[in-house]
């Protein structure tokens, strides 16, 4: 058995990776078992460089809030503002600080400042990407900043008497930012806005808005770059997912945190599916958002289960999606260390070098007559592999030791 698991492994390469797909994915997703390890996002910071340069990837989306990624995407794509600017304001859940995010702005910005000087049209550019939500476990965002925007995008080029309401009406109905963000809603719902008459008619206006904007396209592309009318839709299904979570962080049922699980994921999956859109990307995230099968974690009311962003868009996209799951031997500033021998992570650990890549499928074929156990983590922070959904991957990234960022 040794020497079939060895021979599915392979230097963690762009071309290696490649051949074990049947084609180039639109989506490249790329999981991540724990997050803030910088090892981990160097790893992927060298795997995006090859899929540039080698594969015509062209994109990356990261587990960041969506609307804050505008302005990282405006700084890699044309300058606009300056490195320190964009890793605070533009890259969320304090991710900014982190050397290899840093590290891959600046490269992403040089690549394209290089891409102008030799003269290479507009569609060689890199892109950034956030494709989480403005929201976390702990809170969400107020649904202000994408539906005054959306609101101002219309209002900026349609008839003024095909808007649902004025700028006003919305500012009024919004009310504090305040009352949207108090983070006691989360585990109180009592606390939460999100079923007040106000932020029910905010829904339906948001839904005005956004079918006026579906209804508009073609005059809206006439008027203004495709850049700017994928802006607009972005701010639509922000506007329109943040009302949706706050609707429901007001629920009372037991349903109530397995819903806003799946409705995290579902907005996760509507920002991929648009990212595919505009070409090759890769994708880097939580292996448990990116992952084909169902997400569960233990919260304070018990376990949820839920749909991740990765199933519902390989549901729709099949080939065009692939999924890399990434495992790691130990973490021993977090207590991980090394391995159970009947884990996954266990025989990799004793049989690869610090990083390999592994055919998901034939490691799954390989381990079919004796299963290994499940690793249990000492730390919350760090989920282990599945053995039971390995062959729901196309390949697994093993590194051996993660050292302390």
């Amino acid at each position: 058995m040794a020497t079939d698991i060895k021979d599915t492994a392979h230097a963690v390469e762009a071309a290696a990776l490649m051949r074990l797909l049947p084609a180039r994915p639109q989506l490249l997703a790329l999981g991540e078992p724990a997050h803030g390890e910088d090892a981990l996002l160097d790893l992927r910071n060298e795997l995006f460089r090859q899929l540039v340069e080698q594969e015509g990837y062209r994109t990356i989306a990261i587990e960041s809030d969506c609307m804050m990624g505008l302005l990282v995407d405006e700084y890699v794509t044309s300058g606009s503002g300056t490195l320190d600017e964009v890793m605070e304001q533009g890259i969320s859940h304090g991710w900014g600080t982190f050397a290899a995010n840093r590290e891959l702005v600046r490269w992403m910005r040089a690549y394209n400042v290089r891409a102008v000087n030799d003269g290479r049209p507009a569609s060689e550019r890199l892109r950034f990407a956030g494709f989480d939500g403005p929201l976390e476990i702990t809170h969400a965002a107020s649904p202000r900043q994408a539906l005054t925007a959306l609101h101002g995008c219309l209002a900026a080029r349609v008839d003024a008497d095909l808007l649902p309401c004025s700028a006003q009406t919305l500012d009024r109905l919004l009310g504090s930012d305040e009352l949207w963000t108090n983070r006691a809603a989360m585990t109180d719902p009592s606390q939460s806005v999100g079923q007040t008459p106000e932020a029910g008619q905010l829904r339906l206006l948001a839904d005005d808005l956004v079918a006026l904007l579906d209804a508009q396209t073609p005059h809206l592309l006439a008027a203004a770059s495709r850049d700017d009318w994928n802006r607009a839709r972005l701010y639509g299904r922000t506007a329109t997912g943040l009302l949706r979570y706050h609707h429901w962080m007001a629920d009372t049922s037991p349903a109530r945190m397995t819903r806003l699980c799946a409705l995290r994921d579902l907005m996760m999956a509507h920002n991929l599916l648009a990212v595919a859109e505009r070409g090759p990307a890769l994708v880097h995230a939580h292996n448990g958002h990116l992952q084909r099968g169902k997400s569960a974690m233990r919260m304070w009311q018990g376990p949820v289960e839920w749909w991740s962003a990765g199933a519902l868009v390989s549901a729709q996209l099949g080939e065009e999606y692939a999924f890399v799951a990434t495992a790691l031997g130990t973490m021993r500033h977090h207590g991980v260390d090394a391995p159970s021998p009947d884990t996954v992570e266990g025989l990799l650990y004793a049989l690869a070098e610090d990083h390999r890549l592994i055919d998901a499928p034939r490691l799954a074929t390989a381990l079919a007559e004796a299963p290994p156990a499940p690793r249990v983590s000492p730390w919350f922070g760090y989920a282990p592999l599945d053995p039971a959904h390995l062959a729901d991957s196309e390949g697994i990234v093993f590194v051996k030791d993660v050292p302390q960022s």
